[in-house]
C-alpha cells in the first residue's frame, strides 16, 4: 500500500518568511551593496527633489558629514563647504549637508531651503531632506555618528570625518571652519596622497 506524500513546497516560503522576520538586520545587510561600510547604509531624501539616495553610492570616499541651518551666524560656512568639496572631490571626498531645526534655526520647506543654498552660497554638494540630528528623533545616520563618535552635533555646522573605510575619524565644532589648518590636514590625511 502506497502512503500518499503531501507536497511541502508551500511550508518552506512560510518558513523563509518567518526566519526573515526574526533577521531583518541579516535581510538588510544582505541587500546593501559589497563593500558599502555599516555607517553608509542609509537611504535619505534628496533635498531638492526628496529622491530616495543611498548614502552606499559614497562607499570608499572620505565623507564629512554636516547639519546645517539657513539662519544661524555660522550659515556662512555653506561657502567654505562648497569650496572644500569642489578642491578635494578629485581625491574622494564629499561633503554631506543635512538641514535641520533642531536648534530652531531652520524653518524653511525643502524647496526654500534648497533655493535658498543655491542662489546665495552656491552649493552643489548633496544635501538631503530636513531632518532631525540630534536626541530621539535623530535620523538613523546621527545617532549611529552619536553612538560611534560619543558626541551629538551641539550645534549647526558641527562635522563628523569619515574615512575611506567608514570609520568615523574625527567630529568638529561648529568653531572649526572648512578653512581650519588643523581640519584642512586632517582631510587631507584622510585623503591620502594626491
Amino acid at each position: 500500500m502506497r502512503i500518499p506524500i503531501r507536497p511541502t513546497v508551500p511550508f518552506l516560503p512560510a518558513v523563509a518568511i518567518s526566519i526573515a522576520c526574526l533577521l531583518p538586520s541579516a535581510v538588510s545587510a544582505q541587500t546593501a551593496p559589497p563593500g558599502c561600510p555599516a555607517i553608509l547604509q542609509h537611504t535619505f531624501p534628496r533635498l531638492q527633489d526628496e529622491k530616495p539616495q543611498p548614502l552606499c553610492q559614497y562607499a570608499g570616499k572620505v565623507v564629512l558629514v554636516v547639519n546645517t541651518a539657513s539662519f544661524c551666524g555660522f550659515t556662512p560656512q555653506y561657502k567654505g563647504l562648497e569650496a572644500l568639496d569642489r578642491k578635494y572631490r578629485p581625491r574622494g571626498l564629499v561633503v554631506l549637508g543635512f538641514p535641520s531645526n533642531d536648534f530652531a534655526q531652520e524653518a524653511g520647506s525643502n524647496k526654500e531651503i534648497a533655493e535658498f543654498c543655491e542662489s546665495t552660497f552656491g552649493v552643489k554638494f548633496p544635501m538631503f531632506a530636513k531632518s532631525s540630528v540630534r536626541g530621539v528623533d535623530a535620523n538613523p545616520l546621527f545617532k549611529e555618528l552619536a553612538h560611534v563618535s560619543g558626541t551629538t552635533p551641539k550645534w549647526n555646522f558641527y562635522k563628523y570625518l569619515i574615512g575611506r573605510d567608514g570609520k568615523v575619524i574625527d567630529s568638529y565644532s561648529s568653531m572649526t571652519a572648512p578653512d581650519d589648518r588643523s581640519f584642512v590636514r586632517a582631510v587631507e590625511a584622510a585623503l591620502g596622497p594626491s
